[in-house]
């Protein structure tokens, strides 16, 4: 069994900085690609950010210059640096990944169960 685990999540004051964390655990084989995506109140779920396994990344226009997304793919895992934080990034955050877990021929695409973030104005 394959499972992602968020934590880093909070309350910050505008302007501030948060760091995920995000680790996948179980039978895994290979990770292709991670990703951050993230649900504000009233809004449907958005990518925020993700990272090839080779390390390419692509970012939100809303996010890019404050947030940075690495991973480290001995540990199995993915950050998201958050800098300079706006009210507007107040949501609960996923960590979403394709993983071949061992046994299988194909990726399958698994979520963490979400952290809250809030920024205070």
């Amino acid at each position: 069994q394959v499972q992602l685990v968020e934590s880093g999540g909070g309350l910050v004051q505008a302007g501030g900085s948060l760091r995920l964390s995000c680790a996948a655990s179980g039978r895994i084989f290979s990770i292709n690609a991670m990703a951050w995506y993230r649900q504000g109140p009233g809004k449907q779920r958005e990518l925020v950010a993700d990272i090839t396994s080779g390390g390419s990344t692509m970012y939100a226009d809303s996010v890019k210059g404050r947030f940075t997304i690495s991973r480290d793919n001995v540990k199995n895992t993915v950050l998201l640096q958050m800098n300079s934080l706006k009210p507007e990034d107040t949501a609960v955050y996923y960590c979403n990944a394709g993983i071949i877990p061992r046994g299988f021929l194909s990726s399958q695409n698994y979520w963490g169960q979400g952290i809250q973030v809030t920024v205070s104005s």
